[in-house]
């Protein structure tokens, strides 16, 4: 059985890594939308990157986090971990 990562996981993550900051908008369009611009700073995509490895067991680098710009490049990043981990 595969897991399924989709914008709506990603969002969760996201929304998680943030914490209680309720002025990161993640409504609309956001998968191409810098991470900068989101108002996730390097710490907030340190979580992130810790959250995905408890929930789904795909690692980041830090070499890897520092080129991933957009939510579309994690959820990607993401899913071929994913993909990776079960041989499909």
């Amino acid at each position: 059985m595969s897991v399924q990562v989709g914008v709506t996981e990603l969002k969760d993550i996201l929304r998680e890594a943030a914490g209680e900051d309720e002025s990161v908008d993640l409504e609309g369009d956001v998968l191409d939308a810098d991470f900068a611009d989101l108002g996730y700073d390097s710490l907030a995509l340190l979580e992130a990157a810790a959250v995905i490895s408890r929930r789904y067991g795909v690692k980041l680098s830090d070499d890897e986090l520092e080129n991933i710009t957009t939510p579309r490049q994690l959820l990607t990043h993401l899913q071929n971990g994913l993909s990776a981990a079960t041989g499909a």
